[in-house]
């Protein structure tokens, strides 16, 4: 499936294919937001397309793609398993927790918890 603009819970969000091209450069998160133009106001990307330095703070390359999303006033969703690189990282969990409590930047484990997100308003 390419990505796809669709309404959840009230929300127009680009749901990113699972099987689409990594975001590995700061360039190709740039694209996703620019295809997120076309309306929605959220991007979900599987955590499965994102490199694994994203996972590793240290890198600052999820630091550099969570301010671009904030920048564009679009909220980016990290959907999918990423316990291994939270079993890894306490500064990762850390930054998990912090961002899951405000409305920028959320990781949830499904597309059904994005819907439940959603739905409550946060």
């Amino acid at each position: 499936m390419p990505d796809v603009l669709q309404e959840r819970a009230g929300v127009p969000v680009l749901v990113c294919d699972p099987a689409g091209p990594p975001v590995t450069t700061t360039q190709e998160a740039l694209d996703l937001i620019g295809a997120a133009f076309g309306g929605a106001e959220v991007v979900a990307v599987p955590a499965d397309r994102l490199d694994p330095s994203f996972f590793s703070l240290g890198t600052r390359f999820a630091g550099e793609i969570m301010q671009k999303f904030v920048n564009y006033r679009l909220r980016l969703v990290v959907v999918g398993d990423i316990s291994r690189h939270l079993a890894a990282s306490a500064a990762l969990r850390a930054l998990v927790a912090e961002s899951n409590r405000h409305d920028h930047v959320w990781f949830v484990p499904d597309l059904p918890a994005l819907d439940a997100r959603l739905s409550a308003g946060s």
